[in-house]
């Protein structure tokens, strides 16, 4: 196989957030480098409005004439508060990103050598998302076993030599800064990729860029955690996104830093793992 050239983003909270400047900077830069995939894990809006979505509309439009695009929503992409605890269903919540962006929530892209299942954990407020700690309800990502079932169907579907990426909102790895998953029950959910075999993990959520190999009995998973490129990156650090490489020997992931000062993506960490059979 050739090599799938990845375009990993996440958090752009179109809206007040938005860095404009960043965003025009990878426009262009997505335009220029014509990777395979552009892979946009979540939070394309900051409060789920219709001027927000609309911006990222065109975002993605002009990202896919000159590449393949998948995108899931994240928890700012959902108004969770048309539908507190599912009491209207969930039909409401995900109206205007279903409007805007997508009917489907959960994506699947098939390319030479590689294939993307979108998971959708970006589920509003339910009794499965509820937490002790206030501040995490609305925020708090979560996956039901028919999704991971259903992401299984998905790769076995594939030829067995492509790799299995699964792209979701919240962090199944805890941020270097805040200490913190995205994601619920993470040890159950790594280790059910780890059976249905996923090679990488794109997220996002945790607004702190990341590289982790998760190490497993059987086999390891990549996890490429985008930071965001708004004004809301933790810790004050620079806004950043990551590329990724998939080869049939290894899986590299490289992020890019944003400068502000003079407007440019540079080079930043870059890391390579095996990818075993």
């Amino acid at each position: 196989m050739n090599a799938v050239r990845v375009f990993h983003v996440s958090d752009l909270h179109f809206g007040m957030p938005a860095d404009h400047h960043l965003i025009e900077a990878i426009e262009e830069h997505i335009a220029r480098d014509r990777y395979d995939v552009v892979a946009v894990s979540g939070d394309i809006t900051q409060r789920a409005r219709a001027g927000e979505f609309q911006r990222a509309r065109v975002f993605l439009r002009d990202a896919a004439k000159v590449s393949l695009v998948i995108v899931v929503p994240g928890n700012h992409d959902v108004q969770w508060w048309k539908s507190p605890m599912m009491v209207r269903g969930d039909d409401a919540i995900y109206r205007p990103y279903r409007r805007y962006i997508d009917e489907e929530l959960e994506p699947v892209l098939r390319v030479p050598g590689a294939t993307f299942v979108g998971l959708n954990t970006s589920q509003g407020v339910s009794r499965r998302t509820l937490t002790w700690r206030l501040r995490d309800i609305s925020i708090i990502g979560h996956l039901r076993r028919r999704q991971v079932e259903r992401a299984h169907v998905e790769f076995t579907a594939s030829p067995p030599d492509d790799a299995r990426v699964i792209v979701m909102h919240h962090n199944p790895v805890k941020g270097e800064l805040s200490r913190r998953h995205g994601l619920k029950h993470t040890p159950r959910i790594l280790g059910a990729f780890a059976q249905i075999g996923v090679d990488l993990i794109l997220c996002g959520h945790d607004h702190q860029e990341a590289i982790h190999f998760v190490e497993h009995t059987r086999r390891g998973t990549v996890v490429s955690t985008a930071g965001t490129v708004s004004n809301r990156s933790r810790g004050g650090r620079p806004s950043s996104v990551n590329v990724v490489t998939i080869t049939r020997q290894s899986i590299a992931v490289e992020t890019l830093v944003w400068s502000s000062g003079d407007h440019t993506l540079s080079v930043g960490p870059r890391k390579e793992f095996p990818r075993h059979d």
